[in-house]
């Protein structure tokens, strides 16, 4: 599979569906969208996992299901939309437990709302790509009333390779192995490293 790694660009009402949206994600370093029609539940859970301290009263699914997925060591390391077929999109998960990893089969808005959560990347195939994905001119702005996903592409557009790793093997590290690392950091004066290890630490102790 030539693998496509995707970003989230946005969040809107879709035009052809009452009571769904379109999810939009775009190829990373490139101008072709993936338009995907989601429900309204999971429209909520991804923009609710982007926004900035918009916390929901209770857990949502989605935030349930990784809780119990970290408290067991059990880390969702890359999202694959795999096949389209009839317009469904069809994707995968690729958790790893102990050293062994595993494929899921998910539904592809479960999948990006969990991807959100446990910050792995999404990708694609070159083939779903060319048969399902848009160019949208520059010009393009979503509709005003639509749910927007600016801060993704704001905190991404200007990572490098190394950084964006570095972000996703935390998620791979125990909360007393984060701990251990901060300790270290603190005593370093490193405190760029300190601030990434608290903030993994205060994500997770979120979910508890």
């Amino acid at each position: 599979m030539n693998k496509v790694e995707l970003n989230i660009i946005g969040l809107t009402y879709s035009q052809s569906q009452n009571s769904a949206y379109a999810l939009l994600l775009g190829e990373i370093d490139g101008k072709r969208r993936l338009p995907i029609v989601i429900g309204r539940f999971e429209a909520q859970s991804i923009a609710i996992a982007i926004e900035d301290g918009l916390v929901p009263d209770r857990p949502l699914s989605h935030d349930l299901f990784t809780t119990i997925a970290l408290t067991f060591n059990l880390y969702l390391k890359s999202v694959i939309i795999h096949k389209l077929k009839e317009g469904v999109f069809y994707s995968y998960l690729n958790f790893e437990q102990d050293g062994i990893t595993n494929q899921i089969d998910s539904r592809t808005s479960d999948a990006v709302a969990l991807a959100l959560r446990f910050n792995c990347p999404i990708f694609t195939s070159e083939e779903i790509l060319k048969k399902a994905g848009v160019v949208l001119n520059e010009n393009t702005r979503i509709d005003e009333k639509s749910i927007q996903i600016k801060k993704v592409n704001k905190k991404n557009k200007h990572k490098s390779s190394a950084e964006k790793n570095k972000e996703i093997n935390l998620i791979s590290i125990s909360e007393i192995e984060l701990k251990k690392q901060l300790k270290v950091a603190i005593e370093k004066e490193d405190y760029k490293k300190a601030a990434s290890l608290r903030d993994e630490i205060n994500r997770r102790n979120h979910y508890k």
